[in-house]
């Protein structure tokens, strides 16, 4: 539950039989300062460059790069978006999952290679996310439209949905940071100030910067995701709170990022994820 002691009404706690394994890799997992050049190069922060498929097509998407992975048999469309505190990551950083998710949920994946921090601060990365959207629509047509993505991902989605209200069907948000005027520890600060440097903690209140304070009233259904020790937890908490239709589940002992690793958690929620877009799960 919230670290507020907030209450969602429809929240979920799950994973609790594998919180042994958990907590075990949590005391074990050794937080490193990584230099931002070499986050980048291995794209979402691991120890390797990633494997890029030959399934991944790169295109632009009015003006902006994007990797678009297509099944056989496509019944709509999932715009992804990479997370990374908005200064790393990359549309093909997650080729092996992207692919495997667009054969299991029968959707056309597009990744967005959207501007990052602290070359291009804010608004460069929600403006790509827009323009890539507005893409979508006219590429793709409106007739099933999904957004998801995990952590800055997670909040660059829900400031396209703002941006672009009644496009999408449904959101796919994992272990996001929604309030980027609150940082909970020295790391998201320093993270928040490069993706909006020179702002003060009342100027990243705007809704536009910290979606938990937007009009949620029109938004599409939503499956809120995130870990009972990510420190941005109350995030999700609180966009749930605010957020007609939002289903809110918080996976034992999960840590931010932990889809990255490979836990028992890690491969549920994957199956939960697929559930979802495949149209079982709104």
């Amino acid at each position: 539950m919230s670290r507020t002691g907030a209450t969602v009404r429809d929240m979920k706690i799950v994973d609790e039989d594998c919180l042994a394994e958990t907590l075990t890799f949590n005391r074990n997992f050794e937080v490193r300062e990584t230099p931002l050049e070499v986050l980048r190069r291995n794209r979402l922060g691991g120890d390797l460059p990633p494997v890029r498929l030959p399934q991944g097509q790169d295109r632009v998407a009015h003006g902006v790069p994007v990797r678009v992975f297509t099944p056989e048999h496509a019944d709509g469309v999932y715009l992804h978006v990479h997370g990374g505190g908005w200064s790393f990551g990359s549309a093909d950083g997650q080729d092996e999952r992207l692919w495997e998710l667009a054969t299991a949920t029968r959707l056309t994946v597009v990744s967005v290679e959207y501007r990052l921090a602290p070359e291009h601060p804010f608004p460069a990365a929600p403006d790509d996310c827009e323009a890539a959207a507005r893409w979508v629509v006219a590429e793709f047509g409106t007739d099933r439209l999904l957004i998801g993505g995990e952590s800055a991902g997670a909040h660059l989605c829900v400031l396209t949905l703002l941006r672009l209200p009644g496009v999408f069907q449904a959101a796919n948000l994992v272990f996001g940071a929604y309030d980027l005027s609150k940082p909970t520890t020295d790391r998201l600060r320093r993270t928040y100030e490069l993706f909006t440097p020179g702002m003060t903690a009342e100027q990243r209140r705007a809704p536009g910067i910290s979606p938990v304070f937007a009009d949620l009233a029109a938004m599409p259904p939503a499956r809120i995701v995130a870990g009972a020790e990510d420190p941005l937890l109350d995030d999700s908490v609180r966009l749930a709170e605010r957020w007609p239709g939002a289903r809110l589940t918080v996976v034992a002992g999960a840590p931010h990022g932990f889809t990255l690793y490979p836990l028992t958690i890690t491969e549920r929620e994957r199956h939960r994820e697929r559930d979802f877009l495949a149209g079982s799960g709104w």
